[in-house]
């Protein structure tokens, strides 16, 4: 049974850090690509983020514009999230994602396993 587990959300104030973090389980890591989508309350869910297997990053630049940053450890079977700069418009259920297809993250659909979400809170 696959997992994903994240961790690392929580109140933070504006111009502050996160780390997030994605523990994956019940697959082989190193044949997913793995990303981070983001839903705020009233809104639809967006890509923010996502990395290829072989380590290629790829950013909504709309959204995060150099403040954030995505890595994986294939050792450690987990993604992170390293989010800078923080706004109150990041506020939102931060999600991890892993597909087999890179393009389905860009689609936003068809994606293979969901986590269940951590809150990141942004106040002003």
């Amino acid at each position: 049974q696959v997992q994903l587990v994240e961790s690392g959300g929580g109140l933070v104030q504006a111009g502050g850090s996160l780390r997030l973090s994605c523990a994956a389980s019940g697959l082989t890591f190193s044949e997913y690509d793995l990303g981070w989508f983001r839903q705020a309350p009233g809104k639809e869910r967006e890509f923010v983020a996502a990395i290829s297997r072989s380590d290629s990053p790829w950013y909504n630049t709309n959204a995060v514009k150099g403040r954030f940053t995505i890595a994986r450890d294939d050792t450690k079977n987990t993604v992170y999230l390293q989010m800078n700069s923080l706004k109150p418009e990041d506020t939102a259920v931060y999600y991890c994602v892993a597909d087999r297809v890179f393009g389905d993250f860009l689609k936003g659909s068809g994606l293979d396993y969901w986590g269940k979400g951590t809150l990141v809170t942004v106040s002003s």
